[in-house]
């Protein structure tokens, strides 16, 4: 078991067991073991959430902390870990009978308790460029959108602004500097200049275990865990805190092909939190209930639940700006992988994000984006289909997962899907399935066009 205590106060004197590690939230102070923005820096400046709305950033701020900063690795399992989080909160009894371990334990596949303790402080109190009333303050905006840089967010945006041209958005981002980071620039600035900034607030969240230094009362370790699963609890507590920030009424939009929100394993191996959990249904529901009850009942929608991602890309609202603006975009999982073998950083090609990319953009026509490794070139190809390769890991998983005869109760295999819906995330998922092989048999040649006539 792995305790963490998280501390919003940091005047307190520190008298826990060594073993206890300790998360402390502090922005822009290089005391805190959370490291956030440095002070008054964008994504605090002037919003005020409430309370419960804070409480729920900062145990998302914690989780993902806890998540990087718990290694898999010594483990019975190498997997499955046990996590303690003491959390500052409002209210204890909401909190306890809330369910959030239930949603973390499916999102990440670990044990979590969630213990909290009372606090009078606002996790926000004090930090520069948060409004000092009492009360709840926001931007001014109709809804928040999750805004990542990937191809799903930009297709998301420039749908929801064009549905209603009376919209205002927060875009909502997290980065820990990077390729993602860049992308997410670039992409701001051209939606900025093509709609107008009046329609557009950005909030940028850098945030991540604070490295050590001699200011902090004690040290995270150094390790780091690279298998997190827990950035989406992040991603959506701070976009819950914004949206809460405006009204209980203002909507949270997560923009997610569906075919990769329910995330079906391609093969045995990937069952379970192996596969991704990051907007499936079961978790969107168990974290909007878990919310709710401890007084965050924003609604969260995904409009593109029941899409796969090339028909996101086929029915934009406008696809002349999406089509352009589609090659600044990053959806691969370790953007910045390729520079160590000195190829070209962005979008890897080979991870399965890269391939279900490059898949929904044969589909309208707009495969021709250049990629650090290209599945239909020779030489790429020879590499990533050597079963010794870590890089062809999820190109032959697709090849096995896509092209086999599976029954509809592998939709299943990742999670329960609401009820009422089997049958619509069943097409999803064939739907997606169906992108993956036409795009593959289209370009394949060579060894991959061997394996793949083998197959079908």
């Amino acid at each position: 078991m792995t305790t963490y205590l998280v501390r919003t106060d940091l005047t307190t004197s520190v008298t826990e067991p060594d073993g206890l590690r300790l998360l402390d939230w502090a922005p822009g102070r290089t005391s805190a073991t959370i490291q956030t923005s440095s002070a008054g820096a964008e994504f605090f400046a002037g919003w005020r959430p409430p309370r419960p709305a804070a409480d729920l950033l900062l145990l998302g701020a914690a989780a993902y902390c806890a998540d990087k900063t718990t290694r898999r690795r010594g483990t019975p399992d190498s997997w499955t870990r046990e996590v303690t989080l003491r959390l500052p909160v409002e209210d204890i009894a909401a909190w306890q009978s809330a369910g959030f371990e239930a949603a973390l334990r499916f999102l990440t596949g670990d044990h979590w308790e969630i213990s909290p303790y009372n606090s009078d402080r606002h996790p926000l109190a004090g930090v520069a460029g948060v409004p000092t009333a009492d009360r709840p303050i926001g931007l001014d905006v109709d809804g928040i959108c999750l805004f990542s840089g990937g191809l799903d967010s930009l297709c998301g945006v420039i749908d929801l602004l064009e549905e209603d041209s009376e919209r205002r958005l927060c875009l909502l981002s997290h980065h820990e500097g990077g390729q993602a980071s860049s992308a997410q620039q670039l992409l701001l600035d051209e939606l900025n200049a093509h709609y107008g900034g009046e329609r557009i607030a950005s909030r940028r969240l850098y945030l991540r275990p604070a490295p050590a230094n001699s200011h902090q009362a004690r040290s995270l370790p150094r390790p780091r865990e690279n298998t997190t699963r827990s950035r989406s609890l992040l991603f959506l507590s701070a976009a819950l805190a914004l949206a809460a920030a405006e009204g209980s009424k203002t909507p949270v939009y997560v923009p997610e092909n569906g075919f990769i929100g329910i995330n079906v394993p391609l093969t045995r191996s990937r069952v379970g939190s192996a596969s991704t959990r990051t907007t499936h249904p079961h978790f969107m529901h168990q974290l909007g209930t878990a919310a709710t009850a401890i007084g965050v009942s924003n609604p969260v929608y995904n409009p593109y639940r029941l899409r796969t991602k090339g028909e996101m890309l086929a029915e934009s609202r406008n696809i002349e700006l999406l089509r352009r603006l589609a090659p600044l975009s990053i959806s691969c999982s370790h953007p910045e992988t390729a520079r160590y073998v000195g190829r070209k950083q962005g979008n890897c090609g080979y991870c399965f994000p890269c391939l279900i990319r490059r898949a929904s953009l044969a589909h309208v026509g707009w495969d021709n984006d250049e990629y650090a490794y290209d599945v239909f070139a020779e030489e790429d190809c020879t590499i990533l289909l050597n079963r010794r390769s870590r890089r062809g890991a999820d190109l032959r998983a697709v090849m096995a997962g896509a092209f086999a005869d599976r029954p509809d109760r592998d939709v299943l295999r990742n999670g329960p899907l609401p009820q009422g819906e089997r049958a619509a995330f069943t097409g999803v998922w064939r739907r997606g399935l169906a992108e993956l092989r036409a795009w593959l048999a289209s370009g394949a040649c060579g060894a991959l066009a061997e394996l793949l006539e083998s197959r079908s």
